[in-house]
């Protein structure tokens, strides 16, 4: 839709360097029918910004183009086949939610549609991690927005739930619902379209991932969990100690904790 105006952004080392752009694919890994540009987020962020302000030149499906404000553009995003966008088109359409000037309603009408098309862990926590509205916003009506979230069986949709709660929701008063709802996941009803391989493929292998499924929810509940720690350590861990949570998603908890320079001198458990 915008890949006119994403072509001249791509960064050189990803057009000419077999090795670089392996690399790049190998970190977002984005699903097989998901093409990768080979953009870096800061390009992506200032495209944005450009398009929030000034608007641009987006082709239709049908190959029409047309001049669109940003709030035109969100709108085009929504309803074209998310299939049918790049990564970065998705980075980009995430990107101009955040900026765009509206009330938290609005907002969240935006991310029906805009969730549901997400695919990719890069595509949900760019979007979570510069979300800076979520800070103003009522804790009670962005905590009832997000359980829809929370309750879905499709990872990357539950995985907003954990990543936005993350982000906005590890506070006084709430980091306790947080956990009390993270402990409730139902890990094995949530279905993903990545497979799980063993072993780590010398090549590129897109859509894969060497871990259970839900996986990028699986790691996205370990981030919180090490993420509250550094505020919360002892509620943290007493909270893990009586948990339901599956084996493998505290070890990889302990395994964040310990990665982490805020927490890798705390005790996890």
């Amino acid at each position: 839709m915008i890949g006119h105006l994403l072509q001249p952004l791509v960064c050189e080392r990803f057009k000419n360097d077999a090795r670089y752009r392996e690399g790049h694919l190998r970190v977002v890994n984005a699903l097989p029918q998901r093409k990768v540009l080979g953009l870096h987020t800061p390009e992506m962020k200032m495209l944005a910004k450009q398009l929030s302000r000034g608007g641009g030149e987006a082709v239709m499906p049908d190959g029409v183009c047309r001049c669109c404000n940003g709030t035109e553009l969100i709108k085009c995003f929504g309803n074209v086949p998310s299939a049918t966008l790049s990564h970065e088109e998705m980075m980009i359409w995430g990107f101009l939610i955040n900026l765009e000037k509206c009330d938290d309603e609005s907002r969240f009408e935006m991310l029906s549609k805009f969730v549901p098309a997400m695919d990719n862990w890069a595509v949900c926590d760019a979007f979570c991690a510069n979300a800076k509205w979520m800070t103003r916003t009522d804790k009670e009506r962005l905590w009832s927005f997000l359980q829809q979230w929370f309750d879905s069986h499709r990872e990357f949709e539950v995985r907003f739930a954990v990543v936005a709660s993350m982000c906005y929701m590890l506070c006084d008063g709430w980091i306790d619902k947080v956990f009390r709802r993270i402990d409730n996941l139902c890990f094995d009803s949530i279905e993903s379209e990545y497979r799980t391989i063993k072993g780590k493929p010398k090549t590129v292998q897109e859509g894969s991932v060497q871990g259970a499924s839900p996986y990028y929810v699986r790691m996205g509940v370990a981030w919180l969990l090490a993420t509250a720690l550094a505020k919360f350590p002892d509620f943290t861990r007493s909270f893990v100690n009586i948990s339901n949570l599956p084996e493998d998603v505290v070890k990889l908890y302990v395994r964040k904790a310990r990665e982490s320079f805020r927490t890798r001198t705390v005790s996890a458990l």
